[in-house]
């Protein structure tokens, strides 16, 4: 995102569903101690530091969770590009899919550990993702952030390569971002690609355009976050709404209780040192749980959306 606003991408739309923490600050680098110290929604915060680079652009910032039911009306608008920074796998075969459907092109990068990973889709052009992976891993197969950790300078590499490559698409020069997916040892650092690099005609999703997970809600009510002691529960309804000045009046009872333009949150008295973190779309970020089930279980008592 910074490198593409400074590269003068006109219209900028940021999704994400979390707020700043200090373990963020090792290599998200549009954050800083200040954000953390606010809690404040990442979207927000980055829309903020990225109108101070360039203020001709247009910002869009959504505190939102990207998921099936609701992709279609957050991305409703006309747009040339989609970019995937997600620490989701479930999130990345949906983008996958509603890509390939609206025939976007889109960047996929990530890292975990001292390795990352790029990959261009072109639609009806280059290979899916799914054409390289015709299965998503399940979550048990793969490494976290919580044990592997990431390295910061991969997450600034990977994120320049996506800009760089954006930036191929946007000026009509895609061809050179080349095919398949890049992968990227940093240590030692070594770059191979893997996986089928061509587009395959029996591919569930580009083939056979069966676009399963954008039409099933894989991800869940519940999701344990990525590298924190916390799971996110989302409410049952997809375009609920919380109202968060009456919950505050019912929290204030049961601890401390903070209310920031964004968000309410509340530490509860409770020896677990559980806190709960609820947004206006009725999502709640759980904290002192890795549990989905006893996420679900503090959402239940004390959001009851």
């Amino acid at each position: 995102a910074d490198q593409l606003v400074r590269a003068g991408v006109g219209h900028l739309t940021i999704a994400d569903r979390d707020i700043v923490e200090l373990t963020n600050l090792q290599r998200q680098v549009l954050f800083d101690e200040a954000d953390a110290a606010a809690q404040t929604p990442k979207a927000v915060a980055a829309a903020h530091r990225l109108a101070q680079i360039n203020s001709a652009i247009r910002i869009d910032s959504l505190i939102r969770d990207v998921h099936a039911g609701n992709i279609e009306d957050l991305l409703a608008n006309p747009i040339d590009l989609l970019m995937d920074g997600t620490d989701s796998v479930q999130t990345r075969y949906l983008l996958n899919d509603f890509a390939v459907k609206h025939e976007l092109p889109w960047v996929y990068g990530g890292c975990i550990g001292t390795e990352g990973r790029l990959l261009c889709v072109r639609p009806r052009q280059s290979a899916c993702l799914r054409c390289i992976f015709p299965q998503s891993p399940k979550a048990d197969e793969l490494p976290t952030c919580d044990t592997a950790g990431v390295l910061g300078p991969a997450a600034s590499v990977v994120g320049s390569l996506q800009a760089l490559v954006a930036m191929q698409i946007l000026t009509g020069q895609a061809d050179a971002a080349g095919e398949g997916l890049l992968a990227i040892n940093f240590w030692p650092l070594r770059l191979h690609r893997i996986g089928q690099q061509a587009r395959r005609d029996d591919c569930p999703c580009c083939g056979k355009r069966e676009f399963e997970f954008l039409e099933s809600n894989v991800l869940g009510p519940a999701a344990t976050l990525c590298g924190r002691d916390a799971v996110q529960v989302r409410p049952a309804q997809s375009h609920a709404t919380a109202d968060l000045s009456a919950i505050e009046k019912r929290w204030l009872a049961l601890g401390q209780v903070q209310r920031t333009p964004y968000l309410l949150r509340c530490r509860l008295n409770d020896p677990a040192g559980i806190a709960i973190t609820l947004f206006a779309d009725g999502r709640a970020i759980i904290h002192g749980t890795s549990d989905p089930n006893r996420g679900r279980s503090v959402y239940a008592r004390f959001v009851g959306m």
